[in-house]
């Protein structure tokens, strides 16, 4: 199993505490936030991660080298201008043995615990052109709502002004080498743009909610509420 670790993002509303690193670079009771999820996707067989880097990405290379002590076998994909999150994927995919069907895709700056391999079957099994793991939570109104029926992908990024419970997107993917090979060149985004299409072409989108640890370090009192957790022993994979 391979994955791409998007990495790429300038964290400007880390800025305040996190200021002269990449945001997946935090530091997190003594080592990177990044390394927390290297050592999940490790311990449950990824074998070779590819970091999708831009802004101080020489940091993230120069830390995790070739991924021996982690591992895995790491390769790097740089941005020289910022590509969105699907130009991201398509530029590491570059990067890669092109010997992959499918390649789970996560954001290096949000810890999911979970069975990744959940994820590879699930795409497996029902034949899907991408599976996406999305997060129940109990107010979809901050959030674009992500639909599942009969685990097919019906409604993505509906906005609601209705307080409820509902599912959102939780930015980990499973996606097929042709969907990847079909994103154009230069800057896309995945939520954005590539999904919308794909579901209005007809792609088969499906996928499963998962209910294990979650949190995106993205603003400052998350990121101190993951360094919490780490050390109470909450943030298992």
């Amino acid at each position: 199993m391979k994955a791409i670790l998007l990495a790429g993002g300038l964290g400007t509303r880390l800025r305040s505490v996190v200021a002269d690193r990449p945001k997946p670079m935090a530091d997190v009771n003594g080592k990177p936030f990044a390394e927390y999820l290297v050592h999940a996707l490790a311990s449950q067989g990824i074998r070779e991660i590819t970091f999708a880097v831009g802004y101080l990405g020489e940091m993230i290379e120069e830390y995790f080298g070739d991924g021996s002590k982690f591992g895995v076998k790491a390769r790097y994909a740089y941005e020289k201008e910022l590509l969105g999150t699907a130009g991201a994927i398509k530029n590491a995919a570059k990067a890669m043995d092109p010997d992959f069907d499918r390649v789970l895709v996560l954001n290096a700056d949000t810890f999911y615990a979970m069975d990744y391999s959940r994820c590879f079957a699930c795409a497996e099994e029902q034949d899907l052109d991408m599976a996406l793991v999305l997060r129940e939570v109990p107010d979809i109104r901050r959030y674009g709502e992500a639909v599942l029926t009969d685990g097919i992908l019906t409604g993505f990024n509906e906005k609601s002004g209705e307080e409820r419970r509902g599912t959102i997107n939780g930015g980990v993917y499973c996606i097929t080498k042709e969907r990847i090979d079909a994103i154009p060149d230069g800057k896309v985004s995945l939520e954005n743009e590539m999904i919308p299409l794909w579901m209005k072409e007809g792609r088969k989108l499906g996928g499963y909610v998962e209910k294990g640890y979650f949190i995106d370090i993205g603003v400052p009192e998350d990121y101190a509420r993951f360094g919490r957790d780490a050390a109470d022993g909450k943030v298992i994979w």
